[in-house]
C-alpha cells in the first residue's frame, strides 16, 4: 500500500446555484440491487424489518405498505412499495422501486459442476492474464481475498472429490488382492467406477449446500464480467435501457421534489451506466432534484477490465455532471465492498473538472454497538447488506432518514468532507473511454 497516495483534503460538494431550499414531501426511490438471484420481495422485508428498529432508535416514525399495482392501461409499475415516515417534524411520502435484474442473474449462474470449473479456469485466466488482479491488490485486500475465495474453495472440493476416488480406488483393489494374488486389470475398474460415482456425489453434495459455501454464487458473480471481460453483456445492456425509461417516466411525471437512485454493490455500475444514458437523451425542463447513491460498490471489479470502457466512460461522464447529487458510502469493515476507493480516480478516468463521488466511510466500528459488531464481525456477506440497515449508533449516514427524510441527498450532504483515507488515484491498467 505504500505505492497508494490517499486524498489528504476533504472534497466537498459544491452546491448548484439553484439548489433547492423547501424540504422533500414527496420522493421516487429505485434501487438497483447487485448480484442476486434472489425475488425483490427481499428488499421489501429488510427495509420493513429494518426502518423499523431504526425508528425506534432514532425516535422517528416510518411505515410501509403494499404497492398497488397499475390499472389496465397503464401498464405495471415495477416491484415496490410505499413508505409514509414522519422525521424530524417533516411529513413525507416515498415510493420504492426495484429495478429487477436477477433474472439475468439467474441464467447467468445457471451452469453445470463442470461448466463452472471451466468458469473458474477462464475468469482467473482473465484476471491475471491481463494485470487487472495485481493491480486490484493494490486497492483494498478485502474485496480481492472474496474474489479468491471461491477458486480456493471450488479447488478444495475437487481436491476431495478426487481424493474420495483415489481412497474407493485403493480400498477396492487391496480387496482384491485379499482374494487374487495378481488381479487383472479389469478387474479393478469396479473400484474405480464406484470411486469415480462417490466422487460426483459429493461434488453434488457441495453444490447444493452452496447457500453455506457460496463459492458457486461468488464464482458466477465474478466470471459474469470477466467473460466479455468488461464490456456490458447484451441482455445487460437492454435492462439498463429499460431502468433508464423507468426513471425517465418518472421524472416526467413532475410530482415529485427528489428522485433518488441507489445502487447496492455491483448495481452501482449498473446505475452509474444508467444515469449516465438518461443525462446524455436530455432532462425534463422541469426537473426534481436527482440523486445518486452507492453503497459497498466493486465498480473496480469491472472498470480494471481491458474492454470496460464503456463504464470508464461512464464514469467519467457522469463524474462532472452537476444534474445530480453522487455520495459513495462504504467502510473498511465490509470485506466484501471497495472501501472507500474512489470508483472514478482509481479507474484513471477522473477529468480536471470532477465534482463526483462525494466518498465518505459508514464507520461500522464507530455506528454500531461493540456488542452488534462483534456478532457481524465475521458474517462478511451479511456485512455487505449493513447499509441498508439499522444503526445502533446512527451518524450521519442513515439509509432511511435518507431515503424516506425530508431532505435531499444533496442537501444532506452539502457540507460533508470526504474521508481523508480514501484512495483517489489512478491504479487501472487500462483506462480507454469508448466513443459518445
Amino acid at each position: 500500500m505504500d505505492s497508494i497516495v490517499r486524498g489528504a483534503t476533504g472534497q466537498q460538494p459544491q452546491d448548484r446555484p439553484d439548489d433547492p431550499a423547501q424540504p422533500v414531501r414527496a420522493r421516487r426511490v429505485f434501487y438497483i440491487p447487485g448480484y442476486d438471484p434472489i425475488h425483490p420481495r427481499r428488499y421489501r422485508e429488510l427495509y420493513r424489518k429494518e426502518s423499523a428498529v431504526q425508528a425506534e432508535i432514532s425516535a422517528y416514525q416510518i411505515s410501509i405498505q403494499a404497492q398497488a399495482t397499475g390499472s389496465k392501461g397503464q401498464g405495471q409499475r415495477p416491484y415496490g412499495w410505499q413508505v409514509t415516515a414522519e422525521i424530524d417534524g417533516a411529513q413525507v411520502q416515498t415510493e420504492f422501486s426495484v429495478l429487477v435484474w436477477s433474472d439475468i442473474v439467474r441464467d447467468s449462474m445457471d451452469a453445470s459442476i463442470a461448466g463452472t470449473y471451466l468458469q473458474l479456469a477462464r475468469t482467473t485466466w482473465i484476471y491475471i492474464a491481463s494485470g487487472t488482479l495485481r493491480r486490484l491488490m493494490r486497492l483494498r485486500k478485502g474485496p480481492v481475498i472474496a474474489a479468491l475465495y471461491p477458486v480456493g474453495m471450488l479447488l478444495v472440493q475437487a481436491l476431495l472429490a478426487l481424493l474420495l476416488l483415489w481412497a474407493c480406488g485403493a480400498a477396492w483393489a487391496a480387496a482384491i488382492a485379499l482374494l487374487i494374488d495378481q488381479p487383472p486389470w479389469y478387474a479393478l475398474l469396479p473400484g474405480w467406477g464406484g470411486g469415480a460415482l462417490a466422487a460426483a456425489v459429493l461434488l453434488r453434495w457441495f453444490k447444493k449446500q452452496d447457500g453455506k459455501f457460496f463459492a458457486y454464487y461468488l464464482m458466477h458473480d465474478y466470471a459474469y464480467s470477466a467473460a466479455s471481460r468488461g464490456e456490458n453483456p447484451a441482455e445487460l445492456e437492454a435492462r439498463i435501457a429499460a431502468f433508464k425509461q423507468e426513471i425517465a417516466a418518472a421524472l416526467a411525471a413532475g410530482d415529485i421534489e427528489e428522485l433518488l437512485v441507489v445502487g447496492h454493490s455491483s448495481g452501482a455500475h449498473v446505475g452509474v451506466s444508467v444515469l449516465a444514458d438518461l443525462i446524455r437523451d436530455g432532462l425534463p425542463d422541469t426537473c426534481p432534484e436527482i440523486g445518486f447513491l452507492t453503497l459497498g460498490q466493486v465498480v473496480p471489479m469491472v472498470s480494471f477490465l481491458p474492454r470496460a470502457s464503456r463504464l470508464r466512460r461512464d464514469l467519467q461522464y457522469l463524474s462532472q455532471r452537476d444534474e445530480i447529487a453522487w455520495i459513495d458510502v462504504s467502510a473498511p469493515g465490509d470485506g466484501c465492498a471497495f472501501a472507500l476507493c474512489d470508483p472514478v480516480a482509481v479507474s484513471g478516468v477522473a477529468p480536471a473538472d470532477k465534482r463526483w463521488p462525494l466518498v465518505f466511510s459508514a464507520a461500522f466500528t464507530q455506528t454500531l454497538s461493540p456488542a452488534r459488531w462483534a456478532e457481524l464481525r465475521w458474517r462478511f456477506f451479511r456485512l455487505h447488506f449493513q447499509y441498508l440497515c439499522a444503526f445502533d449508533l446512527p451518524g450521519d449516514y442513515d439509509y432511511f432518514r435518507i431515503t424516506a427524510g425530508a431532505q435531499t441527498l444533496r442537501q444532506r450532504y452539502r457540507t460533508r468532507q470526504a474521508s481523508a483515507s480514501r484512495i483517489d488515484v489512478p491504479v487501472s491498467k487500462y483506462t480507454s473511454v469508448s466513443p459518445e
